[in-house]
């Protein structure tokens, strides 16, 4: 898959930032932070289910980030990277927790586009996003999702619902394309195997 023009400025563009914070322009991490804050948020949460906890684990990967920036080999692939490190944290405070905290049900059902799983799945049952919230439907599939193999889970919620390119998803998994594109197909046929009582 090629990199789109946008893609190629923002890989410039991290380029730019690591090179500046190494040579002690703490300006530049700064941005990167800016950059990326949103997102490595987005993505604890959905693992941990806790804006707390998803905050905290944030905080942690950005310290780490910075402490271990020039391990970097590539400067354009710091998404990637630090995508990698806040998905490994979340997953180690998870089980650090010893419970399985759900998924928010709403992120599950209303991850919209021709990639998004839970809008295809109302639409064929005939149900509006509302009334599917308010229904076991909801709890059903938030369940199915976290009984997940642990691999299929981080691909569907990175690709799946938090629209990250496969191979960023890849970067972050540590694994091929074809790989995330596996757990990817797997994790949506459990889940339709699961939930199918309800579709």
């Amino acid at each position: 898959m090629v990199a789109s023009g946008q893609q190629v400025e923002d890989r410039l563009v991290d380029a730019e930032l690591v090179r500046r914070t190494l040579e002690g322009d703490t300006e530049g991490f700064d941005e990167l932070i800016r950059r990326y804050q949103r997102r490595a948020v987005s993505v604890a949460y959905r693992l941990l289910g806790n804006a707390h906890d998803a905050m905290e684990v944030c905080q942690d990967a950005f310290l780490r980030a910075y402490r271990s920036l020039e391990s970097l080999k590539d400067p354009e692939r710091f998404g990637p990277w630090l995508m990698r490190t806040v998905s490994n944290l979340s997953l180690n405070f998870r089980r650090s927790r010893r419970q399985s905290t759900p998924i928010p049900v709403d992120d599950c059902l209303l991850s919209g586009g021709e990639e998004g799983m839970g809008s295809d799945w109302m639409a064929s049952a005939g149900m509006p996003p509302d009334e599917a919230l308010a229904s076991e439907l909801g709890v059903a599939i938030s369940k199915a999702i976290n009984e997940l193999p642990e691999k299929q889970r981080l691909a569907l919620v990175l690709f799946a619902i938090e629209g990250i390119a496969q191979k960023d998803v890849a970067d972050t998994l540590e694994c091929s394309v074809e790989a995330v594109k596996w757990h990817v197909f797997q994790a949506r046929k459990t889940l339709k195997e699961k939930l199918a009582d309800y579709l």
